[in-house]
């Protein structure tokens, strides 16, 4: 029993240096995928919407945003398990209405931003249970409304973009913005 006694205290001595390494948490790894397809979505869209407004103007870019956001969501989508969406409490599309995690969300970004944090660090993680007893993982990140998006969400819309605006969305409530307020959020979410 002696013989075993010193190689024991030695295995010890190891183990107290050398914690056991511990699995990478879930939610953590989870958070950073989420936020690596906001960038990857809010870029390309981005991409096409500044193409188009260069292209043909404020008409062109409306209504690249209305047929190339849903089909570049939906590839994402596709390629990673993630459901990806944009919402607002200020819809532009009805479709896009936000659920009660997202308005949730929405009202605490506001609130946040009310007391003096920065828009860009906006982002929330949950874990919610579905109807089903599922677990979900959720992800929302704020969206600034940038200078260049006053063209069409702004507070003076030139009637080519009232009239745009009011062909596609008919029920438009996505103006009256300033640069830098809170346009909406990047919403996702996957199964466990």
């Amino acid at each position: 029993m002696a013989r075993f006694a010193l190689p024991c205290l030695a295995l010890m001595g190891v183990a107290l240096v050398h914690p056991p390494a511990r699995a990478e948490d879930p939610a953590a790894s989870l958070k950073t995928e989420a936020a690596g397809l906001v960038k990857t979505y809010s870029t390309t869209l981005l991409t096409a919407l500044q193409d188009a407004l260069d292209s043909g103007g404020p008409v062109l870019a409306i209504e690249a945003c209305h047929t190339q956001a849903g089909p570049i969501a939906a590839d994402l989508a596709a390629h990673s398990g993630w459901s990806i969406k944009r919402t607002s409490l200020k819809l532009r599309n009805p479709a896009s209405a936000p659920d009660a995690f997202e308005r949730e969300t929405l009202a605490a970004f506001e609130d946040r931003l009310g007391k003096g944090e920065a828009i860009a660090d906006l982002t929330r993680t949950a874990i919610v249970k579905g109807p089903d007893g599922r677990e979900t993982f959720r992800f929302a990140k704020a969206i600034p409304l940038g200078q260049a998006c006053t063209t069409c969400h702004g507070v003076a819309l030139t009637p080519e973009v009232t009239a745009k605006l009011h062909d596609l969305y008919p029920e438009d409530q996505a103006v009256g913005f300033k640069p830098g307020d809170l346009r909406g959020i990047f919403s996702l979410s996957r199964p466990m």
